[in-house]
């Protein structure tokens, strides 16, 4: 079985594609001037990394699928996440970017921030990909942070290096949410899909077995990592994906209460709920009143 590459530093991805170290904590990535190339290896990231694939190479595998990528696909990994990669015969890779250790970004507005770009837990199948005009986007930014890496390490590199690259990252939010409006079509239809699946999740018997719904079941269901499943439920409606699990529920609990005898803790098994008291906090955080005054207002 090959081993696992453990990728702790950048210092160490340059040593696998007999690449130049400028600063011990961030790199950027131009494969085009490797001087060596492994065929197939896997690596488990212990920094950031952020690539544009300029042709398409070889696989990469994320987990159990092909990682979507061609020409102008930009794919990204986090610490913890692993990677496979197979290279196409008398292939050269092509990419360009950037890795960058969690250390670097600590106590700076990206290391603070770094959450928020969701797109580090994006899966296989979720790739972004890249106009013209983006591509030169990416890439200037990614000479800029270069241009800061050329520069003798002194006590203002930090802060530049890690603004250069928060740049970058706040350039490819936007690019991923251009790409939700670009694929309205089929976000649309996962959309509808998320609907159904909620209406044969809270009819059937799985709240009973299962408990409440979580938001990565019903990623799952339509072969989404959690991230992206969410970042799409919210730009198509307006709230989170968590927010909608639970306006859904509200809606069949008030149905349950006005249209049934049964008692609140009933409901509140039937719908899931491990002791109705949560039950009935989650109601009355969401409807003003406890499921009760509910049904004695409605009558």
């Amino acid at each position: 079985m090959e081993d696992i590459i453990k990728i702790n530093n950048v210092e160490q991805y340059n040593q696998l594609f007999g690449l130049e170290t400028l600063h011990p904590m961030v790199s950027v990535i131009d494969l085009k001037q490797a001087t060596q190339v492994p065929r197939h290896f896997t690596i488990n990231y212990g920094v950031y990394a952020l690539f544009l694939k300029q042709t398409l190479c070889g696989d990469i595998r994320y987990g159990k699928q092909i990682y979507d990528y061609q020409e102008g696909t930009v794919t990204s990994f986090a610490p913890g996440q692993v990677a496979e990669v197979t290279m196409k015969d008398n292939a050269r890779p092509t990419a360009q970017g950037i890795l960058f250790h969690p250390d670097l970004i600590k106590g700076t507005s990206l290391g603070k921030d770094i959450k928020q770009y969701s797109f580090f837990s994006y899966a296989s199948n979720e790739a972004l990909h890249l106009s013209d005009e983006e591509k030169g986007i990416f890439l200037n930014c990614l000479e800029k942070t270069q241009a800061e890496l050329q520069h003798p390490i002194d006590k203002h590199s930090k802060r530049l290096i890690s603004r250069n690259i928060e740049l970058l990252l706040d350039y490819c939010m936007r690019f991923y949410e251009r790409q939700f409006t670009t694929r309205s079509v089929v976000n649309k239809d996962i959309l509808t899909r998320f609907e159904g699946l909620l209406d044969d999740y809270f009819h059937g018997e799985q709240p009973q077995l299962e408990g409440l719904p979580t938001v990565k079941y019903f990623a799952d269901k339509v072969c989404l990592s959690p991230n992206y499943f969410g970042d799409l439920i919210k730009k198509e409606t307006g709230k989170s994906a968590q927010e909608y699990i639970q306006h859904k529920l509200i809606d069949i609990a008030k149905e349950m209460i006005l249209g049934t005898n049964k008692t609140v803790s009933q409901i509140a098994f039937e719908l899931g709920f491990q002791y109705s008291q949560h039950f009935n906090r989650m109601f009355k955080k969401n409807v003003g009143c406890t499921p009760n005054e509910y049904r004695k207002t409605q009558v």
